[in-house]
């Protein structure tokens, strides 16, 4: 796990430093700089306006007497998409934006739950209660 996260905080800021020298290449510096900056402000708004919306409907479920499974990882993926959208970069304001939209936003949630199911079959009966 360590090692998978050092690759990550290495490899990744690497490959964004690289796209952005070839975009600032041929949009100029000042033009790439100002795409990163606008990207940071459009995907803050909308992680904002989707935040909020999610809030009003785990909310809505509380009130209803339902458990707000799908809202709250709504939640946590668009905290994710937040906080990879304050990265300056386009690889990773690529992925923060696909988080904010609904229909890709689907796909993760699908592909976490998976994850889930797999980690929790791998891990039956090794947990015990005192």
């Amino acid at each position: 796990m360590i090692v998978r996260l050092i690759l990550l905080f290495s490899i990744i800021p690497l490959i964004e430093l690289m796209i952005l020298i070839r975009i600032g290449t041929w949009l100029g510096a000042l033009n790439t700089v100002l795409l990163v900056i606008a990207t940071a402000i459009v995907g803050a708004s909308l992680a904002r306006r989707q935040g909020l919306a999610t809030l009003w409907r785990i909310r809505q479920n509380l009130s209803m007497g339902k458990i707000p499974t799908e809202e709250l990882l709504d939640g946590f993926l668009i905290i994710i998409a937040a906080i990879v959208l304050i990265t300056p970069g386009i690889l990773t304001d690529t992925f923060g934006l696909l988080l904010l939209i609904p229909v890709t936003r689907s796909w993760f949630k699908k592909l976490i739950r998976r994850r889930m199911g797999q980690w929790i079959d791998r891990n039956k009966g090794s947990y015990r209660i005192m």
